[in-house]
Protein backbone atom coordinates (compact mmCIF):
# COMPACT_ATOMS: atom_id res chain seq x y z
CA UNK A 1 0.00 0.00 0.00
CA UNK A 2 1.77 3.14 -1.23
CA UNK A 3 -0.61 5.33 0.76
CA UNK A 4 1.44 4.56 3.89
CA UNK A 5 4.58 6.13 2.41
CA UNK A 6 2.56 9.03 0.99
CA UNK A 7 1.06 9.66 4.44
CA UNK A 8 4.50 9.53 6.05
CA UNK A 9 5.67 12.11 3.52
CA UNK A 10 2.71 14.37 4.33
CA UNK A 11 3.50 14.13 8.04
CA UNK A 12 7.21 14.87 7.49
CA UNK A 13 6.32 17.91 5.39
CA UNK A 14 3.93 19.23 8.05
CA UNK A 15 6.46 18.66 10.84
CA UNK A 16 9.11 20.53 8.86
CA UNK A 17 6.86 23.54 8.34
CA UNK A 18 5.37 23.52 11.85
CA UNK A 19 8.74 23.70 13.56
CA UNK A 20 8.22 22.56 17.13
CA UNK A 21 4.54 23.58 17.25
CA UNK A 22 1.65 21.12 17.47
CA UNK A 23 -0.39 20.78 14.28
CA UNK A 24 -4.13 21.20 14.90
CA UNK A 25 -5.40 20.53 11.40
CA UNK A 26 -4.30 20.06 7.82
CA UNK A 27 -6.02 20.17 4.45
CA UNK A 28 -4.77 17.79 1.76
CA UNK A 29 -5.85 17.98 -1.88
CA UNK A 30 -6.13 14.66 -3.72
CA UNK A 31 -7.07 14.54 -7.39
CA UNK A 32 -9.74 12.08 -8.46
CA UNK A 33 -7.59 10.95 -11.41
CA UNK A 34 -4.63 10.01 -9.22
CA UNK A 35 -3.93 6.57 -7.87
CA UNK A 36 -4.23 7.65 -4.23
CA UNK A 37 -7.15 6.30 -2.21
CA UNK A 38 -8.31 9.02 0.22
CA UNK A 39 -9.79 6.52 2.68
CA UNK A 40 -6.44 4.76 2.89
CA UNK A 41 -4.69 8.08 3.60
CA UNK A 42 -7.19 8.73 6.43
CA UNK A 43 -6.56 5.27 7.86
CA UNK A 44 -2.76 5.60 7.62
CA UNK A 45 -2.78 9.13 9.04
CA UNK A 46 -3.99 8.01 12.44
CA UNK A 47 -1.29 5.35 12.70
CA UNK A 48 1.54 7.45 11.24
CA UNK A 49 0.81 10.54 13.32
CA UNK A 50 0.90 8.70 16.66
CA UNK A 51 3.49 10.14 19.05
CA UNK A 52 4.21 13.09 16.74
CA UNK A 53 3.14 16.74 16.84
CA UNK A 54 0.32 15.74 14.45
CA UNK A 55 -1.31 13.25 16.80
CA UNK A 56 -4.98 14.17 17.12
CA UNK A 57 -4.85 16.68 14.25
CA UNK A 58 -7.93 17.00 12.06
CA UNK A 59 -7.19 15.75 8.55
CA UNK A 60 -9.46 17.18 5.84
CA UNK A 61 -9.17 15.67 2.38
CA UNK A 62 -10.35 17.83 -0.49
CA UNK A 63 -11.14 15.89 -3.67
CA UNK A 64 -10.16 17.67 -6.91
CA UNK A 65 -12.33 16.61 -9.86
CA UNK A 66 -10.71 15.60 -13.13
CA UNK A 67 -10.70 18.19 -15.91
CA UNK A 68 -9.01 18.38 -19.27
CA UNK A 69 -8.54 20.58 -22.32
CA UNK A 70 -9.52 19.06 -25.65
CA UNK A 71 -6.87 19.48 -28.34
CA UNK A 72 -9.49 19.05 -31.10
CA UNK A 73 -12.27 21.50 -30.18
CA UNK A 74 -10.45 23.58 -27.53
CA UNK A 75 -13.15 23.10 -24.90
CA UNK A 76 -12.56 22.27 -21.25
CA UNK A 77 -14.16 18.96 -20.30
CA UNK A 78 -14.76 16.99 -17.11
CA UNK A 79 -12.80 13.72 -16.86
CA UNK A 80 -13.83 10.71 -14.81
CA UNK A 81 -10.77 8.67 -15.87
CA UNK A 82 -7.20 9.34 -16.97
CA UNK A 83 -7.75 8.63 -20.65
CA UNK A 84 -11.27 10.01 -20.93
CA UNK A 85 -12.70 11.64 -24.00
CA UNK A 86 -14.01 15.14 -24.59
CA UNK A 87 -17.61 15.62 -23.49
CA UNK A 88 -18.18 18.06 -26.41
CA UNK A 89 -16.68 16.33 -29.46
CA UNK A 90 -15.72 12.82 -28.28
CA UNK A 91 -12.02 13.22 -29.09
CA UNK A 92 -9.46 11.34 -26.99
CA UNK A 93 -6.89 14.09 -27.49
CA UNK A 94 -7.45 15.60 -24.06
CA UNK A 95 -4.70 17.12 -21.91
CA UNK A 96 -5.35 16.79 -18.18
CA UNK A 97 -5.52 20.17 -16.42
CA UNK A 98 -6.79 19.07 -12.99
CA UNK A 99 -7.37 15.91 -11.01
CA UNK A 100 -3.85 14.55 -10.49
CA UNK A 101 -3.03 16.76 -7.50
CA UNK A 102 -1.56 15.52 -4.26
CA UNK A 103 -0.56 18.38 -2.00
CA UNK A 104 -0.84 19.77 1.48
CA UNK A 105 -2.92 22.88 0.97
CA UNK A 106 -2.90 24.26 4.51
CA UNK A 107 -1.78 23.45 8.03
CA UNK A 108 -2.95 25.07 11.24
CA UNK A 109 -0.56 25.04 14.18
CA UNK A 110 -0.75 26.08 17.83
CA UNK A 111 0.63 29.53 18.58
Amino acid sequence: MHEMSITQGIIELCLEHAGSRRVRSLDVEIGELGSVVPEAIEFCFEACSRETLLEGALLTIIRIPGRGLCQECGKETPLAELYGSCEQCGSNRVVITAGEELRVREIEVDD
